[in-house]
């Protein structure tokens, strides 16, 4: 098993056993949990956050970029997410399917892709710990 799948599992499983408050970024598009946050614990100066976002039908999160020291492991819990990372293509990811973000990544697209139905995500960030701006929009 690699690195990548034991912090997926890891972060997947203390996600959806926590629950946090709730922050709406814009409450026609998006409303984001954290779930999870901690210090890891073998890796100083890191952290591990995971927030679930769950998108409204037809929303959308405006392009932007992450802390430029996360990467970033992205589940589809539910429905479908349109999504398209620095130069790649746009590609729609549905439950169960994953991609991630390598620090420094511009997120230009992050949508559900159906008009109809809801859709949730799950990003977990691998950061360091004293970055606490995980989104900033691209003007």
């Amino acid at each position: 098993m690699n690195f990548r799948t034991v912090i997926a599992a890891t972060s997947i499983a203390f996600a959806l056993s926590m629950a946090g408050p709730v922050s709406a970024q814009d409450s026609e598009a998006q409303t984001v949990t954290k779930n999870f946050e901690a210090a890891i614990p073998n890796i100083p100066g890191k952290s591990l956050i995971a927030l679930e976002v769950d998108y409204a039908p037809g929303g959308a999160s405006p392009p932007h970029t992450h802390a430029k020291s996360a990467f970033i492991h992205a589940y589809v819990i539910s429905g479908a997410i349109e999504s398209k990372v620095n130069d790649g293509a746009t590609r729609i990811y549905r439950a169960g399917e994953s991609w991630s973000e390598a620090p420094g990544a511009t997120h230009s697209i992050s949508r559900n892709a159906s008009k109809t139905e809801p859709a949730k995500l799950l990003a977990v960030f691998v950061l360091d710990t004293n970055d606490n701006q995980l989104t900033t929009p691209i003007k």
